[in-house]
C-alpha cells in the first residue's frame, strides 16, 4: 500500500512533523481520490540531513556499482509502469493508454539513456600538466511539476545517481503517486539510506525551504517561469547551483514548401498533445500570409475531430487539464483572444458538448493571431493553438524570436538544408525539424526566460557534476 501520508526520508517511510494534510483530486471527476502529506521546513532539515549523511559513501562508489543500480532500477521500474500509469491518468488527466505508454515509458527511457552515459563518460582528462577531474556536485535539491511528472522526476533523479550525489525530491502535489512509486522502486533495488529522499509538500513551504536550504548544493527546479523565478532569489544566498527548466511560447515556423497539409494538422495535434499541457508545444503556428485562410480549415478539422472525455475511456485523445485553477486561466485566455479579434476557427470558451463535470477544454483554433494579442505572448498550458501570418522567411524568424521563451522550436520544410538554415536563427534550446521528435541522448532545455542548465542523457549528468583542476600533475 502506497504511503501517501508518509514521508521517504534516510530509506524508511516516516510520519511529518507537521502532520497536515490535502485532498488530491481527479480533474475528470472533480471529486478527491485520496489526503496527501504535505510537510514543513522542519521535514526538510530532516531529509537534506539524510542526504548529507549519505553522501560521502555513496559519492566514492564507482562508476561499476552506479551502472548496475541503474539497471536494477530499470528492472524493476519495468514492472511497475502499469501502475505508475493509471497514477498519472488519475492524477492529471492523461488517458489511460498515453499515460502507461509516453509517460510511463518516459521515465524508463531516461534512466536508460543516463545509464549509456555514464558508461561512456570521462571523468578525467588530462590537459598539459592539469588532471581536470568531474566529481559529484553534492545533495541536490529536485523541485518537479505535475504536467510530465514521471518525465521530469526521472530526467533529475537518474543523473543525480549516474553522478553519485544524493537528492531530495519535492515532486506535485497534485500529481504525487507516480513519485510515491519511483520510492518502492529505488527502496526494492537496494539504493542506500539517505541517497534519495522524498517529502511531499507545497512550493511555498517545501519548496521555499529547499531553495534557501544551506545543506544543499543544487536546485534543480521544473516549473514556471514565475516559480522559478523565486526559487532563484531564494537560492542566490547560499550561491548554490540552480538549474531551471521554465515556461515556453514555441514558434512552429510552417515554410511554403512544406508539406502544408501534413505540417499544419502534425503541428496542431503536437499542440494539443498531453491536452496542451507542455512547456515546449508549438503554440504559435507560423504560416504564409496567403494561406491563413487553408491553415485554419486543417487545424479546425484537427481540433474538432479530437475526442475529449473520460481518460479511461478507450479511444479518448484528451483528457481534462489539471485542476480548476487552470481551467478557469484558459477560459479567460480564450475569451480575451476572441475579444482583442482573433478569429475563433474551431473550440472556444466551456466544457465540450455532453461533459457537465471534469476540468474538460474545447480544443480551440485561433486564426489572424496577431503578435502582440494576448494569446500569441501567455503561455496558455492548455489546449489553445493561435496561427500567425508572416510576410517571408525573415518574417518568421522575427516573430519567433519576438517573446521572452526560448524553450522549443519547430520548423517544416521541403527543402531539408532550408530548414536547417532556418533552424540556426532561432532563439531556442531546441529546434525540431519536419515533425522529428526529441533525441533523449540531446540536451533538453532552455534560452531566456525559459531557464538555464540542460537535462537528458550526457548533458543532463554533467548538470551533477563538480569540475576540479589538479595542477602539477606531471607529464
Amino acid at each position: 500500500m502506497l504511503e501517501r501520508t508518509k514521508f521517504y526520508i534516510g530509506g524508511a517511510w516516516v510520519e511529518p512533523i507537521g502532520g497536515h494534510t490535502i485532498p488530491v483530486v481527479n480533474p475528470a471527476t472533480e471529486e478527491a481520490l485520496y489526503n496527501l502529506a504535505v510537510g514543513s521546513a522542519a521535514d526538510v532539515d530532516r531529509a537534506v540531513a539524510a542526504a548529507r549523511a549519505a553522501w560521502p559513501s555513496f559519492a566514492a562508489t564507482s562508476r561499476e556499482e552506479r551502472i548496475a543500480l541503474l539497471a536494477r532500477i530499470m528492472e524493476i521500474y519495468a514492472k511497475r509502469m502499469k501502475d505508475v500509469g493509471a497514477a498519472i491518468s488519475d492524477e492529471m488527466g492523461a488517458p489511460l493508454g498515453m499515460a502507461e505508454r509516453v509517460h510511463a515509458g518516459a521515465g524508463l527511457s531516461h534512466f536508460m539513456t543516463t545509464q549509456e552515459a555514464l558508461k561512456a563518460y570521462v571523468f578525467e582528462e588530462r590537459i598539459g600538466q592539469a588532471m581536470v577531474v568531474r566529481e559529484p556536485i553534492g545533495v541536490v535539491g529536485q523541485i518537479t511539476p505535475w504536467n510530465w511528472p514521471m518525465n521530469q522526476i526521472a530526467c533529475k533523479v537518474a543523473p543525480a545517481l549516474a553522478a553519485g550525489c544524493t537528492m531530495v525530491l519535492k515532486p506535485s502535489e497534485y500529481t504525487p503517486t507516480s513519485a510515491l512509486i519511483l520510492a518502492e522502486v529505488l527502496h526494492e533495488a537496494g539504493v542506500p539510506p539517505g541517497v534519495f529522499n522524498l517529502v511531499n509538500g507545497l512550493g511555498p513551504e517545501v519548496g521555499a525551504a529547499m531553495s534557501a536550504h544551506p545543506g544543499l548544493d543544487m536546485i534543480s527546479f521544473t516549473g514556471s517561469t514565475r516559480a522559478g523565478i523565486d526559487v532563484a532569489i531564494r537560492a542566490a544566498p547560499t550561491v548554490k547551483r540552480v538549474t531551471q527548466e521554465l515556461g515556453g511560447k514555441s514558434a512552429n515556423i510552417i515554410l511554403e514548401d512544406a508539406d502544408f497539409e501534413k505540417a499544419v494538422a502534425g503541428g496542431t495535434r503536437h499542440c494539443f498533445n498531453n491536452s496542451g499541457q507542455s512547456c515546449n508545444a508549438p503554440t504559435r503556428m507560423l504560416v504564409p500570409e496567403g494561406r491563413m485562410t487553408e491553415a485554419a480549415e486543417i487545424a479546425a478539422a484537427v481540433a474538432d475531430g479530437l475526442r475529449v472525455g473520460d481518460p479511461r475511456e478507450k479511444g479518448i485523445d484528451l483528457g481534462p487539464v489539471v485542476n480548476r485553477i487552470q481551467w478557469d486561466k484558459i477560459q479567460r485566455l480564450i475569451e480575451t483572444g476572441a475579444a482583442e479579434g482573433a478569429r475563433l476557427a474551431a473550440g472556444g470558451p466551456g466544457r465540450p458538448q455532453g461533459l457537465n463535470k471534469g476540468f474538460y477544454v474545447r480544443p480551440t483554433v485561433f486564426a489572424d493571431v496577431a503578435p502582440d494579442m494576448t494569446i500569441a505572448r501567455e503561455e496558455i498550458f492548455g489546449p489553445v493553438l493561435s496561427i500567425l501570418p508572416y510576410k517571408d522567411e525573415d518574417d518568421a524568424v522575427r516573430i519567433a524570436n519576438d517573446t521572452p521563451y526560448g524553450l522549443a522550436g519547430y520548423v517544416s520544410a521541403g527543402n531539408e538544408d532550408r530548414a536547417r538554415a532556418v533552424a540556426r536563427r532561432i532563439r531556442a534550446g531546441n529546434v525540431n525539424l519536419n515533425g522529428v521528435m526529441n533525441d533523449r541522448r540531446a540536451p533538453f532545455g532552455g534560452f531566456k526566460q525559459s531557464g538555464n542548465g540542460r537535462e537528458w542523457g550526457r548533458y543532463g549528468l554533467e548538470e551533477y557534476l563538480e569540475v576540479k583542476a589538479i595542477g602539477g600533475w606531471g607529464e
